[in-house]
């Protein structure tokens, strides 16, 4: 199971971090994947954290401003959200994957993602 928390609401520019708590499983067995839907729109892939640590890969609408990280001890991933925008407005998700290579994860496919979690509200405005 998977439990994401930190949203809320922030005034543009701000920023939040986003935790995503696993139970049950190990977040090193799996890639781990950071999605995020708006009103009205499709899940869009915001980030992913290799099985192995050691590589991220992020959106071009989020790169240089997100970062996702993983807590081995506390079997936790985060997603740290800065400069937000109001275009960043979603429920956010966090999902897990053993389809990549140990140094592999990509964001384009959802459906390769399974455990998902419940979502965070994450609300950007003034």
């Amino acid at each position: 199971q998977l439990v994401e928390s930190g949203g809320g609401l922030v005034q543009p520019g701000g920023s939040l971090r986003l935790s995503c708590a696993a139970s049950g499983f190990t977040l090193t067995d799996y890639a781990i994947g950071w999605f995020r839907q708006a009103p009205g729109k499709g899940r869009e892939g915001v980030s992913c954290l290799t099985k192995s640590g050691g590589r991220t890969n992020y959106a071009d609408s989020v790169k240089g401003r997100f970062t996702i990280s993983r807590d081995n001890a506390k079997n936790t991933v985060y997603l740290q959200m800065n400069s937000l925008k109001p275009e960043d407005t979603a429920v956010y998700y966090c999902a897990a994957s053993l389809m990549f290579l140990p140094t592999m994860c990509s964001m384009t496919s959802a459906s390769l993602y399974v455990n998902w979690g419940q979502g965070t509200q994450v609300t950007v405005s003034s």
